[in-house]
């Protein structure tokens, strides 16, 4: 009963942001550039051909993968216009509103997808980018939630961040997904000081999991645990020519943070937000973080 209120319930409050007008260009290899061109491609066509609401989310996605984040969120707002009740154009645009810093947008989308697919099944969601085994591991709902937390998270509202990610660890059909979700629930408890409730979820994560693909949130939680050196991780990242995974950097960051050593906690999320990797979640928490402290 708590979710149906929490997702039904629009807080009015919620620091609204201004959002970012200056979208840079995302920086990825000429062999990935050419690959999500060539994808777009493939589904303008597909939507030519067949003007569905399916094709119609897979052309805002392409658009979203080449950083073209304000063409992705009209396509979406058409196919809500459309498609009013399809909990999909609001899931993925409030993901691209996270995504340029519209975060009370983002949470009001989200809030709307939860209402949407609230007692229905718990669909497997595509991947846009798939893994190396092309095994989707996130769903449909478990994605409302776990970027309805981090919105939340990113505007500092961390309890309805913990009831997000509750959420998500509810859903979490495999290991990747829980994983995934325990990240951000640790700290989040951490923060909000419900250090028992933080001890017991540290406690279910084998450090031998298998994983498909969220091996870096894995590799937090770890430091989290006592069996990665965060020392020796940060010396590794330091001493990287330029910064390879801002969500490890992050999680680095927040874990100093977390445990007091603030000076350490900013100079990372400085050292990820002078790098070049604007849309990542990494990257949007370190900023969030630098303009609250």
């Amino acid at each position: 009963m708590k979710y149906l209120l929490f997702i039904t319930f629009f807080v009015s409050n919620l620091n609204s942001q201004s959002c970012n007008k200056n979208i840079p260009d995302i920086v990825v290899s000429e062999n990935a550039q050419n690959i999500y061109t060539s994808k777009l491609l493939e589904a303008k066509q597909k939507f030519k051909t067949n003007p569905n609401a399916n094709n119609l989310i897979w052309l805002g996605r392409r658009y979203a993968y080449l950083g073209k984040y304000n063409d992705a969120i009209n396509i979406y707002s058409n196919g809500i216009t459309k498609y009013p009740n399809d909990a999909r154009f609001y899931r993925h645009r409030g993901h691209r509103y996270l995504s340029i810093r519209c975060f009370d947008l983002a949470i009001k989308d989200l809030q709307k997808a939860a209402e949407l697919t609230q007692n229905k099944k718990n669909e497997m969601e595509p991947d846009g980018l798939p893994n190396a085994l092309n095994i989707p591991t996130s769903t449909l709902q478990g994605n409302i939630y776990y970027h309805l937390g981090l919105a939340f998270y990113c505007i500092g509202n961390y309890k309805q961040a913990e009831e997000a990610y509750e959420k998500c660890i509810e859903l979490a059909e495999n290991p990747d997904s829980y994983i995934a979700a325990a990240n951000w629930l640790y700290v989040i408890y951490r923060h909000l000081g419900q250090n028992l409730k933080a001890n017991i979820l540290l406690k279910s994560i084998d450090n031998d999991i298998e994983l498909i693909e969220n091996h870096s949130y894995h590799t937090i939680l770890k430091i989290h645990k006592g069996t990665i050196d965060p020392i020796a991780l940060e010396n590794k990242i330091m001493n990287e020519q330029s910064l390879q995974n801002t969500t490890i950097a992050f999680g680095l960051g927040n874990y100093y943070d977390i445990n007091g050593n603030k000076d350490k906690a900013q100079n990372i999320f400085k050292m990820i937000n002078n790098g070049n990797q604007w849309s990542s979640f990494g990257f949007i928490v370190a900023e969030r973080k630098l303009d609250r402290d």
